[in-house]
């Protein structure tokens, strides 16, 4: 792995492409996050003002945002959980802006950015976990968001390795060759696995709908 201040990689090359690529990833899914928080964040306010406030996305008893705003999980360190992803999803939209913009970003910034996805997927993760299996219900709006800080993370993590930010001990090299090549392959599995898992613990009722 190489450092691109080093030697700038080729664009053709898997690493040319996922540095040109990585910006629009970040600017993409940063939009759709904050989308999601905004409409939650939106919602959650709604639901104070009227208690018999019905949330768009209150589909049936399984798809049911306002079930899940009403957990004591969508407040779990004391405010609403859009906070963050309206401080977070802004950081992630400028580093991709940035880099559009020709930015040559620090190592320092890349630490930091890898920190801030990395503590926000286990969040993410964790939420959907609470909504499946203590909640049992599920908010679109917060799965949407799940959906972008996945990709995001995927490939901010990748792009890390590959630049040397994050180093890979000798001993992974081989799982660092197969990830590069099948990196869309694990992220689509990643996806199916999560609709698998899910489906299969709700399928009592899809199983009656469908």
């Amino acid at each position: 792995m190489t450092n691109t201040t080093a030697q700038k990689p080729k664009a053709t090359s898997p690493l040319g492409k996922l540095n040109r690529l990585l910006p629009w990833i970040l600017v993409l899914c940063g939009l759709m996050g904050i989308v999601a928080s905004l409409v939650i964040t939106q919602d959650k306010f709604d639901l104070a003002k009227n208690t018999s406030f019905q949330p768009s996305c209150d589909l049936n008893p399984i798809i049911s945002c306002g079930s899940v705003m009403k957990s004591p999980q969508a407040h779990a360190f004391g405010f609403m959980n859009t906070y963050i992803g309206l401080v977070g999803f802004p950081i992630v939209i400028t580093t991709g802006m940035a880099m559009l913009a020709g930015a040559k970003l620090k190592r320092w910034w890349w630490w930091g950015m890898q920190t801030g996805l990395t503590l926000g997927t286990a969040f993410a993760y964790w939420l959907l976990f609470e909504s499946v299996y203590r909640i049992h219900a599920l908010c679109p709006w917060c799965l949407s968001v799940d959906v972008a800080i996945t990709i995001a993370f995927w490939y901010l993590t990748l792009f890390n390795f590959y630049n040397g930010h994050l180093t890979v001990p000798a001993r992974l090299q081989q799982v660092g060759r197969f990830v590069k090549r099948h990196h869309a392959d694990i992220l689509v599995f990643w996806f199916l696995l999560a609709i698998t898992v899910i489906l299969k613990h709700f399928w009592y009722y899809f199983g009656q709908h469908l």
